[in-house]
């Protein structure tokens, strides 16, 4: 073992992980070495050092910071820090003021070049499913309270060459409310739940409305029939052609961050179909918008007015607003604070399919709503630690994430209640779901809506374990959402949990997971890489030729899976630095999400 560096009796709280579990306090000998720090139990009267406890490698820690002490607090609890790592925070309490500075300045020296350091923290306890800070219930939350620098450190330099612009921020933290009108006096502020916001009508009555039912108040180009938010150009053009007519429009996000793209379709060129053609709006160093050179605007609405009277340099003026305002019910969950469903507002339609833990089936909740049922099948699931679990589960949201609504735990056996995606399995749908020869932009897309689902979940420190094309739902306007992210964790089949079933997920698998069984958000980073190989080959299986031993012992020599022949250079490129041998040299979902956006605004 490493010699010590330093070694102090701290009391340690309990960890806490799930919301019950009764809190306790225990002096440990806390040991800190250049690898770990590690915490034994300890003989006071004698002085010696008994049993090993538990222990944390400093590569794994992201954050160290003071807690600050809970109200009543006794004497001996009122010098906290903690120690923030993948499982959490380690709350240790430090008998004086200058222990616990020393421990934090040595421990923030020791591990000022780790890669994951986090730029927010909890200044305050997280204590029966909630953090006293900020009242937030998900206790991998992103903290309330920005550090000055990444822990009190300037990192190391990136190993990457070039230097990008950063993706537009993903929800890794709630969003301040917006107001809503008419407000008879100061806005409510939003519950910490970001589904549901707490609002006011004119008669002074309170309650919880959907966030997606409201937009925000003359601001913002949301309140222009033509924009349409959230829309990539492969559901813009679907969009267009379906209206059919000529001179027809809408205004989209770019795949640039902050620019827009003017979308149009148009017959004057000769086309029997007629085609689509794509404008980015682009700005002069003054910040005035254009699409002809020659005309300048101060806003995109001024902009879009001019040209709907003139071409100026477009194929055609902007003739006919097509928009795709109608939206579906709130994808938010179904009540507020709602995660307990109850099974006789469920209505089962039709049988979507089977897979790991039982039967799907589509239906609806409460008559109106489309859902997705999993009904699972007794056995295939540690069921009372993901019924926890899901309670964390339902705060997770993102676009590109499949909602998880609520579960039915009253009878067995238990249900799982998701959002509905009528273009089911993306691996389905790439093998039959596409009806023509698929574009370039469309597969781009596919996979940037995974990489940006699988940002938010790395945002969230949340790790997937089985990211696949089946894994992966497409909506109703070809929109891409990762599904069943965590459940693998749950499983009790030991041919689905152990490396040498037949079972386990070796096709998407890097070499540290099939010869340690380590996971981390690295092992998700290799089977994204897999699942854009999956995309581009329009869902063949990977290693084909090869059996799940003969994949074991060839990728662990090397062995990686070819260019696809729809894929270029660049799009393999991305795919390759994905299945990099040593985890740390994968790029981020971020990065992935980053590079993937910027070959999209190439093909503008």
């Amino acid at each position: 073992m490493s010699d010590s560096i330093l070694e102090e009796i701290f009391i340690k709280r309990s960890q806490q992980k799930k919301k019950t579990s009764p809190l306790n306090y225990k002096e440990r000998l806390f040991v800190l070495t250049q690898e770990k720090i590690a915490y034994y139990d300890f003989d006071s009267e004698k002085g010696k050092r008994k049993g090993f406890k538990g222990s944390v490698d400093l590569e794994k820690i992201k954050c160290v910071e003071t807690v600050q002490p809970e109200p009543n607090a006794p004497q001996e609890r009122m010098y906290a820090f903690q120690i923030i790592y993948d499982e959490g925070p380690l709350y240790i309490f430090a008998k004086n003021e200058d222990v616990r500075d020393q421990w934090i300045k040595k421990l923030k020296e020791m591990v000022r070049f780790n890669k994951d350091l986090m730029q927010k923290y909890h200044p305050c306890f997280w204590v029966d499913g909630v953090w006293l800070c900020c009242h937030q219930e998900v206790k991998q939350a992103m903290g309330c309270k920005v550090l000055d620098n990444k822990n009190g450190f300037t990192s190391k330099p990136s190993r990457r060459r070039g230097s990008r612009k950063p993706l537009p921020p993903t929800p890794t933290e709630e969003k301040p409310g917006r107001p809503l009108p008419p407000q008879p006096s100061e806005a409510p502020a939003p519950s910490s739940d970001m589904n549901w916001w707490k609002a006011r009508d004119k008669y002074g009555k309170e309650g919880y409305i959907p966030s997606n039912y409201v937009v925000e108040t003359e601001s913002g180009l949301e309140r222009f029939d033509w924009y349409s938010k959230n829309m990539n150009r492969s559901q813009a053009e679907k969009l267009l052609k379906t209206e059919n007519k000529d001179g027809g429009f809408l205004v989209r996000d770019s795949s640039k961050a902050g620019k827009y793209t003017v979308s149009l379709f148009t017959k004057s060129c000769g086309e029997t179909n007629g085609s689509c053609r794509h404008y980015n709006i682009c700005t002069t160093p003054q910040g005035q918008f254009y699409l002809a050179e020659k005309h300048h605007f101060s806003t995109i609405p001024e902009l879009i007015n001019y040209h709907q009277h003139n071409a100026a340099g477009m194929v055609s003026r902007l003739k006919y607003i097509v928009s795709n305002r109608a939206r579906p019910p709130s994808t938010a969950g179904l009540g507020y604070g709602v995660w307990e469903i109850d099974p006789h507002h469920l209505t089962f339609i039709k049988e979507l399919g089977s897979g790991q833990f039982g039967v799907v089936k589509y239906g609806k909740w409460q008559g109106q709503h489309d859902v997705a049922i999993k009904m699972i099948k007794e056995g295939s699931m540690s069921e009372d630690d993901f019924i926890e679990e899901a309670k964390i589960m339902m705060k997770l949201r993102h676009e590109n994430l499949v909602q998880l609504y609520g579960v039915c735990t009253t009878q067995r056996p238990i249900y799982i209640v998701t959002e509905f995606l009528s273009n089911g399995c993306l691996l389905t749908y790439l093998k039959e779901g596409l009806k023509q020869h698929p574009t370039t932009v469309q597969l781009l897309e596919m996979c940037k809506d995974v990489s940006e689902g699988m940002a938010y979940l790395e945002s969230m420190q949340y790790i997937h374990r089985d990211l696949a094309a089946r894994n992966c739902l497409v909506d109703g306007n070809g929109t891409v959402k990762v599904t069943d992210f965590g459940l693998s964790r749950y499983v009790l089949d030991d041919e689905y949990t152990s490396s040498a079933g037949s079972k386990f997920p070796v096709r998407w698998s890097p070499p540290e997971v099939l010869l340690y069984c380590k996971f981390s958000s690295k092992s998700d980073i290799w089977a994204y890489g897999v699942l854009m190989w999956e995309v581009y080959t329009l869902g063949r299986l990977p290693y084909e030729r090869l059996n799940n031993t003969e994949i074991v012992d060839q990728v662990s020599r090397g062995l990686r899976l070819y260019r696809p022949q729809l894929a270029n250079e660049k799009v393999y490129s991305i795919m390759s630095s994905c299945w990099h041998e040593k985890a740390d040299e994968r790029p981020t979902f971020q990065e992935l999400a980053l590079n993937v956006q910027d070959l999209l605004y190439e093909l503008q």
